[in-house]
């Protein structure tokens, strides 16, 4: 497998999201996983895995968000932040932030300049959505594998690319497919 140019940025792959009886399970996570697992090969040691973790004390409009989600106020270690097994222990950095966009310094900072990110992972309208357009807006060549995100739901997701589509020639849009065929061009 020809190596991709970029870094691959996984989102949140997280028990929180897998757990179908969790309220922020992600109906298509698993077929997002199996996008992620192709990818990976493509990019050897260039992967960072993010957490989404909730914060110790909400501030702001967070108080609200979480006066609506109690379930999730744990701890880093809880279970439910945790990456899910196929995930787990892979040797790549890990990267938490108590926000849904993962565009932070610390990721900035793992990203070679003039490099592009490409982003899987959960959820699309959430989490990839925030993270791409900040990456854009600081004029980072992003890339979306489509494939290897999901959504809270189907109408969601395809909204959420859509929306992603229209940052062009900032943001592009592709599948794992295309990704690995064309070697990321």
């Amino acid at each position: 497998m020809r190596p991709v140019p970029g870094l691959l940025v996984v989102i949140d792959m997280q028990r929180v999201f897998a757990d179908p009886v969790s309220p922020w399970a992600t109906p298509r996570y698993a077929e997002a996983a199996e996008g992620v697992a192709r990818l990976l090969p493509a990019f050897g040691d260039r992967v960072v895995f993010t957490r989404f973790l909730a914060p110790a004390r909400p501030a702001g409009a967070w108080r609200a968000y979480y006066d609506r989600w109690p379930f999730a106020l744990k701890p880093p270690d809880a279970e439910l932040w945790r990456l899910t097994p196929e995930f787990a222990d892979r040797g790549a950095p890990v990267l938490d932030a108590e926000t849904f966009g993962k565009w932070t310094p610390e990721l900035a900072a793992r990203l070679a300049p003039g490099s592009r990110l490409v982003l899987a992972g959960v959820s699309t309208e959430c989490c990839v959505l925030t993270t791409a357009l900040a990456a854009a807006d600081a004029g980072v060549e992003v890339v979306v594998v489509a494939d290897a995100c999901a959504g809270a739901d189907d109408e969601a997701h395809a909204k959420a690319l859509h929306v992603l589509d229209l940052y062009r020639p900032l943001a592009r849009v592709t599948t794992v497919d295309e990704l690995l065929g064309d070697g990321g061009s």
